[in-house]
């Protein structure tokens, strides 16, 4: 009994450890910047819009941000070991969203439908992918990180099924089996939407933990080899994407229908130049380039603050997850650091995906920037995650001292 009182106050105490203070304030440095990004951005659109109102979105981010930052307190107090009994449902509840995105109850935008309301009729909408992409990470890890600890299942030789999946067993080819499922079935019912940079980025974090977590590497080029080819072989078969990837190769092909806001992303980069031209000053958000506060904001950024700006940007998304991994490395155990690998992992891809779009480096996929771009539950589910990295770092085991 007294042994259980010291192991529970053991517990509590990690639970109430420091937070890891670089990581802290790299992610409120990149929440004010993009806050006032999305200010800029959005003021012209608000005012010529139905609202008549030229800081509507600016108050609404203003109010998706407080309530964020609160989110994030509270789940970086929280001892995440809870997490892993939640692992199971919350890939259930995804699944179940995932679905009924694809039912009449789903929200069509542009051709996409990605979105649910969370009320019936009327309310704000979200995006169940974000959900899922959380679930699968805390799914992996959590199965993941009793992998060394579980005796491996001993297959009969007497018969050539057994012999084979025995070999199959000791190549570790069967215990990829689940994963692989799973991460099939989310692909599959995110590109019904279709969400193509949704479908990459859960595959690339579900893959994050899997080799974090010791699969061979051989596996995860296989798996990645694999997935790219079922990504091309969708590509081409759906003529969805096969516009998306014609307009990214040649954007000047439909200059005033489908490629005209890759065209206006690029001038107002090329605006930009060195140093910008200057906060509020952009041209390009007043009615050129559509819906600047969303998934385009980095142009009207670096429109405004230049190569200097979007630099600095970039450095700090760079320290950020480059803090993340440095945090994983000295996790307490190895749950909390295939989480931190994971969500680690969803925000460089993200990072990069969003940057490849506004530049017309990757064909355009919709996808968000994250802290930046306007939107609740997206940064919500940003901030959650960054609390839970937090909620890591609060028990990290101090440095021995001499």
């Amino acid at each position: 009994m007294a042994k259980a009182k010291r192991d529970l106050t053991m517990e509590q105490q990690l639970a109430r450890g420091p937070v890891d203070l670089p990581f802290v304030m790299l992610v409120l440095l990149l929440v004010g910047i993009g806050t006032i990004t999305v200010f800029s951005a959005s003021f012209a659109t608000a005012y010529y819009s139905d609202f008549a109102d030229p800081y509507y979105y600016a108050k609404r981010h203003m109010i998706f941000v407080v309530s964020g930052l609160l989110i994030l307190f509270f789940v970086s107090k929280f001892n995440y070991q809870f997490w892993r009994g939640l692992s199971v449902p919350m890939l259930g509840a995804a699944f179940v969203l995932l679905v009924l995105v694809l039912t009449p109850l789903g929200v069509e935008h542009n051709n996409a439908q990605r979105w649910l309301r969370m009320a019936l009729v009327a309310g704000p909408e979200f995006q169940p992918s974000e959900v899922a992409k959380l679930a699968v990470i805390l799914f992996f890890s959590a199965r993941l990180a009793k992998r060394d600890t579980q005796k491996k299942k001993k297959w009969t030789r007497r018969t050539t099924l057994g012999r084979v999946m025995q070999k199959l067993d000791d190549i570790g080819f069967v215990e990829l089996v689940p994963y692989g499922a799973i991460l099939v079935a989310v692909a599959g019912l995110m590109l019904k939407e279709p969400h193509l940079s949704g479908t990459i980025l859960i595959m690339a974090g579900g893959a994050a933990v899997l080799f974090a977590a010791g699969v061979k590497l051989c596996w995860c080029l296989i798996g990645g080899g694999s997935a790219a080819g079922g990504l091309y072989m969708v590509v081409k078969m759906t003529s969805y994407m096969t516009a998306r990837i014609q307009l990214w190769l040649d954007p000047w092909s439909d200059a005033q229908g489908k490629g005209y806001q890759t065209i206006q992303s690029i001038y107002a980069i090329a605006s930009g130049g060195l140093t910008g031209l200057g906060l509020g000053q952009s041209r390009q958000k007043f009615l050129y380039l559509p819906e600047p506060e969303n998934d385009f904001i980095f142009s009207i950024w670096v429109e405004e603050m230049g190569l200097v700006g979007a630099v600095i940007v970039l450095l700090l998304f760079a320290l950020l997850i480059i803090r993340g991994y440095w945090l994983a490395i000295h996790a307490r155990d190895r749950f909390g650091s295939l989480v931190i690998v994971g969500i680690n992992t969803l925000m460089a891809v993200q990072v990069f995906l969003n940057i490849g779009v506004v530049t017309n480096l990757i064909p355009n996929t919709g996808i968000s920037l994250p802290f930046f771009s306007y939107g609740g539950t997206a940064l919500w589910i940003h901030l959650a995650e960054m609390g839970i990295i937090l909620a890591v770092s609060r028990q990290i085991p101090a440095p021995k001292q001499e």
